[in-house]
């Protein structure tokens, strides 16, 4: 997913009138006389106050592309699996349990009793217990064309009738449409072929549960301005550019371990400062429950050579992890330029990628020197890969080799990125900087918007783009599928979600085919490497770093650990307050 790091603010999200239980927002809304003991010492209130230095594109799941809209969506819907915080493992969600058939092509789930949608108007306020037609519908309309549909490309190929339904939704079409409701509390889906990862599929947000009435009953059919689902919070309210305010839902069918009700917090509150100077400044005095990520400028100042927080921030906590994410420059396929891959390796050879880690963000990644498969992977061996490591000889070779000796008759181009709290300007300076000094090459840059950003490259608006890719699941598949050459539209004025490149090879498609239908993990980490390889040959983009993910916790958070997708669920969370 585009950790690419949003309704547009444009669009005014209407206000759900849900009361708030009590719960005081702003500053003092962590007060002590909040909180509440309850069985096994946890404690019951507070709000979590979080900040995200981008704003989010959308909140409805079929169009959710990117990491903002990921995590908010994250706390108000489920879907019938969904992973652990702490190892991204599979575990039940709305489906309490299933079975696969011998051939690994027949899922069964059996759903859960006693789970309500969040009460809402449109629902007439009453309780609404989901079943198995509930999530039928869901995962049917994930099938249909619409522009408010990204996510098809988790069951194209992969569920029986699909793509035919896809292309033309009859009635006859949809009787071969392998999702069916067999009653209430069983739901059955048939792939066309086994595909290992499609529990992994079904935990993205993709796949997230919400009640008919969501679309169908919304007069202005403003889907985009509602979110109506069965996690664990409710959305209050939507101050666009502002904060995203979420509320305890009382319903929650989950229990911890002591048989207490789930989640423990009153609510989140969601900020959208964009400067991480000024959000630094939040967290310290105590506006922030976290800070997700150092600020470039002050890592020297937080942290010392072993990683450790230096004496004026010890009181707080330090979470780190080898984030499963890439963060590159993309090129257009199809533009003169880009379309020529000499120049592409040019690129790829000129950028000093440790000197970028180690001057640049600080120690706070690591340099991608291997392939677009970030380590951290169960059994995926990233030394087997020949990435690109710094060499300007090679990079002035390959671009002579483009007929633009030492840059010679080479027209200046430009860099498109989106903010990211400063953090992609400072990047970057960086790379253009070093194309110019190896390559003679004059980059300009260019900053949108955050949905601006993506609306361009993924329409093949812009030649070179900065994006970025965190892990939707912990599979190598999730990188390649960046690649995959029928995510490609038959439109070049369509947009891409999958595949922005544009980038088409026969040979990358028919090996990503086979990878995906081996049970075995080690042979199907093999071939994935294989395509990896041919990735950086084909140099289909310019890697440039795996992200080191550190965040800081105020000192009385308990129960939130970090993982390698900063995949986040609050519904235990607790402040020890």
């Amino acid at each position: 997913m585009r950790k690419l790091f949003f309704i547009a603010a444009a669009v005014v999200i209407s206000i759900i009138s849900i009361s708030f239980y009590g719960c005081k927002w702003g500053n003092k809304a962590n007060e002590k006389n909040s909180i509440r003991v309850a069985k096994g010492g946890v404690k019951y209130g507070g709000v979590f106050r979080v900040n995200e230095t981008e704003y989010f594109r959308s909140l409805f799941p079929h169009n959710i592309t990117e990491v903002v809209g990921h995590r908010i969506a994250a706390q108000i819907y489920e879907g019938l699996v969904s992973l652990n915080q702490k190892d991204l493992s599979i575990e039940p969600a709305l489906a309490e349990s299933w079975q696969v058939n011998d051939s690994a092509t027949r899922f069964t789930f059996k759903i859960r009793k006693g789970v309500f949608f969040h009460n809402h108007e449109l629902l007439n306020n009453n309780r609404k217990e989901i079943t198995a037609w509930d999530i039928a519908y869901c995962l049917e309309k994930l099938c249909i064309k619409s522009v408010n549909n990204q996510g098809f490309w988790v069951f194209s190929g992969i569920v029986q009738g699909a793509d035919t339904y896809y292309v033309n939704p009859s009635s006859d079409n949809r009787k071969n449409l392998g999702i069916k409701a067999l009653n209430d509390s069983t739901l059955e889906i048939t792939l066309s072929k086994p595909f290992a990862g499609f529990l992994y599929r079904l935990a993205m947000p993709f796949c997230a549960v919400f009640p008919k009435e969501m679309v169908d009953n919304n007069p202005a059919n403003s889907i985009q301005g509602v979110a109506i689902g069965t996690g664990p919070f409710m959305l209050k309210k939507v101050v666009p550019d502002d904060a995203v305010y979420l509320v305890r839902n009382p319903d929650y069918w989950k229990k911890d371990s002591f048989g207490n009700a789930l989640p423990y917090l009153d609510g989140i509150k969601i900020s959208f400062i964009k400067e991480e100077k000024t959000e630094m400044l939040d967290f310290r005095q105590g506006n922030l429950e976290m800070k997700y990520r150092l600020p470039m400028d002050a890592v020297d100042e937080i942290i010392d050579r072993n990683g450790n927080l230096k004496e004026a921030y010890k009181k707080f906590q330090l979470q780190t992890a080898t984030e499963l994410s890439l963060s590159y420059y993309g090129f257009l396929h199809t533009h003169p330029l880009f379309s020529n891959v000499h120049v592409r390796r040019a690129f790829c050879y000129a950028v000093d990628r440790q000197k970028l880690v180690d001057y640049t963000l600080k120690g706070e990644a690591l340099p991608a020197i291997y392939g677009i498969v970030p380590p951290g992977m169960a059994g995926y061996q990233n030394s087997r890969i020949q990435g690109f490591k710094y060499n300007p000889v090679k990079a002035q070779e390959e671009l002579k080799k483009a007929g633009f000796e030492n840059g010679k008759g080479f027209p200046a181009i430009t860099l498109q990125i989106n903010s990211g709290g400063g953090r992609n300007e400072k990047v970057a300076e960086a790379v253009t900087a070093m194309l110019k000094e190896n390559l003679n090459i004059r980059v300009e840059i260019t900053q949108l918007p955050f949905a601006q950003h993506l609306e361009n490259y993924e329409s093949g608006k812009v030649a070179f783009w900065r994006a970025g890719w965190v892990a939707d699941y912990p599979d190598p598949e999730n990188f390649l599928s960046l690649c995959y050459g029928k995510y490609v539209p038959a439109n070049p004025n369509e947009r891409a979600y999958l595949n922005a490149f544009r980038y088409q090879n026969p040979e990358f498609d028919k090996w990503f085919e086979e990878a995906r239908i081996v049970t075995d993990i080690n042979e199907r980490n093999r071939l994935y490497e294989k395509l990896d390889q041919l990735v950086i040959d084909d140099a289909v983009l310019l890697p440039l770093f795996y992200t080191i993910n550190r965040r800081m916790l105020q000192p009385y958070v308990k129960n939130f650990p970090i993982n390698g997708m900063e995949y986040r669920n609050f519904s235990e969370v607790w402040l020890d307050k």
